[in-house]
């Protein structure tokens, strides 16, 4: 049987060598891919979608209207974790099945996370921007050791940026409905309710999925229980993040730094943020190393032909009826 398969990475396109593409290129003899180079739209996808029966999917944005006109679509087999930007019920509804690739990236948005942290605390960005055009400023930075890392989801990103902030001698304090409690008291993290980890930490790192509950939560009554000159990183969905709050925390001073690879909107063309030199702003590239790409790739491709061949998959996130 005849496969067509979208496939729309931007890490995953035509002139990049990838084992994964390769076996997908084995697997169907016509692949589509996505030529604007960042996720796309309602608009873009429902074209490219047409005949389609397998799509490996990037960040874009697949509504009810998408799936509804994608008459041949078998499987999504989204390239990472999250898939806040799929309508899942209209994914069950037209008998789509969503497959996702958990813990393979943990290790590179984790580090992000943390490299975002000493951007920030250190304005590296900033002196090095000053630095180019000429000047040489004498801005007073913030060290990391003895100061306290709190953690909203310790999954395995959150895990990851946990052993980062221990390697660098900050205390660290974790939030998590689904807590993992022994391995807590294994890495000395301790356990708090939301509302006490935001008014205890001096940086806080976010690593939650994008929900109803998650949506805006950070926003002024968050911000008011933090300590003036907090540090914020997001490095999961930019609406977890009211940036109007963290713009007015800003200007305020309530917030000390941001460092933010995601946003609201992506990308974040004229974002009242970049006023202030303490945000230092990545492209979403948490995942974007060679080591976790392979591994995603990999994953994705293998969920996608499992689903279509009739196999076992053990990544479903949303199940076809």
């Amino acid at each position: 049987m005849e496969m067509k398969i979208l496939v729309t990475p931007t890490s995953l396109q035509p002139g990049r060598k990838s084992k994964a593409l390769e076996r997908l290129r084995d697997f169907s003899e016509e692949l589509v891919f996505n030529d604007k180079s960042r996720p796309l739209t309602e608009e873009e996808l429902i074209p490219l979608l047409k005949g389609c029966q397998g799509y490996l999917a990037g960040l874009d944005f697949i509504t009810e209207r998408v799936l509804r006109e994608a008459e041949d679509l078998k499987v999504i087999s989204r390239y990472g974790t999250g898939y806040d930007r799929i309508d899942m019920a209209a994914a069950s509804q037209y008998g789509v099945t969503v497959t996702n690739t958990p813990g393979v990236n943990a290790q590179a948005v984790g580090e992000l996370a943390f490299g975002l942290l000493l951007s920030v605390a250190r304005q590296i960005s900033y002196l090095d921007r000053t630095t180019r055009s000429g000047e040489w400023v004498r801005a007073e930075g913030v060290e990391l050791k003895g100061k306290t890392l709190g953690i909203l989801g310790l999954g395995a990103i959150g895990k990851v940026v946990a052993r980062c902030a221990k390697g660098f001698g900050m205390r660290v304090a974790a939030s998590d409905p689904f807590i993992d409690r022994e391995y807590c008291r294994e890495h000395g993290i301790e356990a708090m309710d939301m509302e006490d980890l935001l008014s205890f930490a001096d940086a806080v790192s976010l690593h939650l999925p994008l929900n109803k509950e998650t949506t805006h939560l950070i926003g002024k009554e968050a911000l008011a229980r933090m300590k003036d000159g907090v540090i914020l990183i997001n490095t999961s969905r930019g609406g977890i993040i009211d940036e109007e709050a963290a713009y007015c925390g800003l200007k305020s001073g309530k917030i000390g730094g941001l460092g933010l690879d995601a946003f609201e909107n992506e990308p974040p063309k004229g974002s009242s943020l970049f006023e202030f030199s303490n945000v230092v702003a990545t492209p979403h590239t948490g995942a974007h190393t060679k080591e976790a790409a392979s591994m995603m790739a990999e994953r994705a491709v293998d969920n996608l032909i499992s689903v279509l061949q009739g196999e076992r998959c053990p990544y479903i996130v949303g199940q076809s009826t």
